[in-house]
């Protein structure tokens, strides 16, 4: 397995945002944990691979070092000038990029061993569809690894920060918020957090773009649940990253914050799953 490399890591962060190519690199190099991930819960990444929402193509590009043939799909062509080209560079003649919709995969049934969906499932129009095509185009004994984070969370809101560390979205509800977010960038910028060329409101501000809100699948997690097991699926290895503030707390706080129903949505900042078919 390849080496996690944490100052490549933070590196490529402060810079993903400046091109698709930038962006595919800090994911070719953040993919080693993913790789990891698999590689503990004994999860083969030979064979065919599918990454059903590729992005630039920076986890194809990864996988491929390890699998003998990597398929990258995504319903805008971001890979064209970044993913695709990184792989002629590098010489990575097993990597196939193509525009795709993860709804309606053009591929045959049980194609491949392992289907990706990494940060993909909040942006999908029919959370279920989507899942039930990764289980068709998986091997009978294939896997699926999941990662997303619930909507009501900090990461999952897909929203910016404030400098004042306010929860808007749960205290205003997150269309308010989305409004009230894209009003700041436009008129007050400096109310948050991230910088400019992290911050795709202000971007759009400045651009005289009105931000439109991607969030189409309000990921929580009894329904995701429920979708899963619906597409013909169980889940083997679950982990659940519980948010800074959480971690934080004792550990008998944070694992019934982690638990409970009614704070649970709000508290996991990511959660990864590893599936196969259904019994």
């Amino acid at each position: 397995m390849r080496d996690i490399r944490d100052d490549l890591i933070k590196d490529h962060a402060t810079r993903r945002f400046r091109s698709e190519h930038d962006y595919a690199l800090f994911e070719y190099y953040r993919s080693a944990k993913l790789i990891a991930f698999l590689d503990r819960h004994r999860v083969p990444i030979g064979g065919r691979v599918i990454d059903v929402g590729c992005g630039g193509g920076g986890m194809p590009l990864s996988f491929a070092e390890h699998a003998d043939y990597v398929v990258g799909i995504d319903p805008m062509d971001r890979f064209s000038q970044a993913g695709a080209v990184i792989a002629r560079e590098w010489n990575r003649p097993n990597v196939l990029f193509a525009r795709a919709d993860g709804m309606a995969l053009p591929f045959p049934s049980g194609t491949f061993d392992l289907v990706l969906s990494h940060s993909v499932i909040e942006h999908v129009a029919d959370a279920g569809l989507y899942l039930r095509e990764c289980r068709r185009v998986m091997k009978p004994e294939g896997r699926v690894y999941l990662s997303t984070a619930p909507y009501l969370s900090p990461a999952g809101a897909h929203l910016p920060h404030l400098l004042v560390p306010v929860p808007l979205h749960l205290m205003i509800g997150r269309p308010l918020a989305f409004r009230t977010f894209r009003w700041l960038a436009r008129h007050a910028p400096w109310t948050l957090r991230e910088p400019a060329h992290e911050n795709s409101f202000i971007r759009d501000a400045k651009r005289g773009v009105s931000k439109h809100d991607d969030l189409l699948e309000k990921v929580r997690m009894r329904r995701l649940r429920a979708l899963i097991e619906a597409a013909g699926l169980r889940i083997e290895h679950e982990q659940l990253h519980l948010i800074g503030s959480v971690r934080r707390l004792p550990r008998a706080a944070g694992a019934w914050l982690r638990d409970s129903p009614l704070t649970r949505d709000i508290v996991i900042g990511n959660l990864e799953f590893v599936m196969a078919a259904a019994r």
